[in-house]
């Protein structure tokens, strides 16, 4: 009687600890996201904010404080069950990466990134860092490496024609 008790205490405990871990993990569920659009943008720009946390019909409050711009509300979308707002980033933002929070009606949070980048300061040409395709071209070092290169490559055909004809010695 005892030894059956202590097999069933053991299984009944580890199913109690599983279903303890796992009513947590329901509420934990994901909230949903918050989608930028676009999601890398310059300042003076307007951004439209979109996100799933809010359910159905849902509302919201956003915040892009970070980036120095007023607080905006969020309504429900075009798209069912996605609340919608936007914001402008404004004129004097540095350029870097903000976050913007929202937080819904129904006391969900999401979070999202902003990049914001300088105006007119795309990226192009080749990176200076000091050595490699910021160096130009050294016309030297190119004849010598070719002659390098076609020294190995007449040498390897000479060895592998030697070995293959039998005359080594």
């Amino acid at each position: 009687m005892r030894t059956t008790a202590r097999l069933l205490v053991g299984p009944a405990l580890t199913a109690a600890c599983i279903g303890a871990t796992a009513v947590p993990a329901v509420y934990a569920a994901d909230p949903g996201t918050l989608a930028l659009s676009p999601s890398s943008t310059t300042a003076g720009a307007s951004v439209t904010v979109s996100t799933t946390a809010c359910g159905k019909r849902g509302h919201g409050t956003g915040d892009a404080e970070s980036l120095g711009a007023d607080g905006f509300d969020l309504a429900p979308g075009a798209r069912e069950g996605a609340a919608v707002g936007k914001f402008t980033v404004p004129e004097d933002t540095e350029p870097g990466t903000y976050t913007v929070a929202v937080l819904c009606d129904n006391g969900r949070k999401a979070l999202g990134d902003l990049v914001v980048r300088a105006h007119g300061h795309e990226p192009s040409g080749h990176v200076k860092t000091g050595v490699g395709g910021s160096v130009g071209p050294d016309i030297t070092q190119i004849t010598a490496g070719a002659a390098v290169l076609a020294a190995a490559a007449v040498g390897g055909t000479w060895l592998l024609r030697r070995r293959a004809s039998g005359a080594q010695g």
